[in-house]
């Protein structure tokens, strides 16, 4: 009965081998690019501080090396001022990170990449524009968060227009 037992855990333990094992870790997060811009300082703290919040948004993934991938969260604010249109700032921050991910293919890697790792990073990049809108003497802009899955479903969606539009031309 025991050595049954043993036959069918090894068994089981060669089929487990035979799998791809799941793996997923952040390597490293890191700044990529940040930038700050205040054009019409000192002019523009004269002004009753009323903003006009423009926020632009992207994520890009690259394979750069066996199941290590660089992801990037793009975040860049330009504040106006609501009445005048003047810049009171711009502020860009390029937040990346490396994460070793293996054992997930095709269409869950790319959601992985899209949306969540994305969601990793997003934090970190909110806290850094936060620091240098700080530091560039205005008042703080904290980001809402963001659903990387509704903006990851969305980009899907238009990839998918875009290629039914060009396969009916």
């Amino acid at each position: 009965m025991s050595e049954d037992n043993n036959q069918n855990a090894g068994a089981q333990a060669a089929g487990q081998q035979e799998k791809p094992q799941l793996q997923f870790s952040l390597q490293r997060i890191y700044v990529k690019d940040i930038s700050f811009e205040a054009p019409n300082s000192p002019s523009v703290f004269a002004q009753q501080f009323k903003p006009k919040v423009a926020l632009d948004l992207d994520t890009r993934s690259e394979n750069v090396g066996e199941d290590l991938y660089e992801i990037v969260v793009k975040v860049t604010a330009q504040v106006t001022h609501a009445d005048s249109g003047t810049t009171c700032f711009l502020a860009e921050v390029e937040q990346a990170g490396l994460f070793r991910i293996s054992g997930i293919e095709g269409d869950q890697l790319d959601h992985t990449l899209g949306a969540f790792c994305p969601n990793v990073l997003f934090p970190y990049a909110r806290e850094c524009i936060d620091n240098l809108v700080n530091r560039g003497g205005f008042p703080p802009l904290m980001l809402a968060p963001v659903n990387f899955e509704a903006l990851y479903a969305q980009k899907k969606m238009r990839a998918q227009q875009q290629a039914e539009q060009a396969s009916t031309h």
